[in-house]
């Protein structure tokens, strides 16, 4: 069972960062699917290292980008990620500590932290690269 599906409202016609979503989708799947076929812990840690290191990759990349195109909204748009980052730090070092188990209320932020960034914030910047001179 899918718990994201990729919509293609996500696409912001950067082929680059639209991989880069597909992937953090596919990341997320997988986060649900251990959680409901009782992964092993490790197996859990691993996704979310994955997920961590890959979003962290992700955002550097973008974050290049917007400052090679001078994108205005970039002081926030890196203020988002981080709150992102910071988050998903914080839920994986209690997973680590035995504190927390991957529950569906974190796999719902993810779910809705993902959704809600491409398709306001990336979408905003999607639309900016449009308008750039092309050449």
């Amino acid at each position: 069972m899918t718990f994201m599906q990729w919509d293609p409202n996500f696409e912001l016609g950067i082929h680059e960062f639209d991989e880069h979503h597909k992937h953090l989708v596919g990341l997320i799947n997988l986060a649900f699917d251990g959680f409901m076929y009782k992964a092993e812990r490790d197996e859990i840690e691993a996704v979310l290292d994955e997920l961590s290191d890959y979003a962290t990759y992700h955002f550097a990349a973008e974050e290049q980008w917007m400052e090679t195109h001078q994108y205005p909204a970039l002081p926030q748009h890196r203020q988002e990620h981080q709150r992102f980052c910071d988050r998903v730090a914080e839920i994986r070092e209690e997973f680590r500590r035995g504190e927390a188990h991957l529950s569906l209320e974190v796999l719902q932020f993810l779910h809705s932290w993902l959704t809600n960034h491409i398709l306001k914030t990336d979408a905003a910047y999607g639309r900016f690269a449009r308008e750039l001179p092309h050449g």
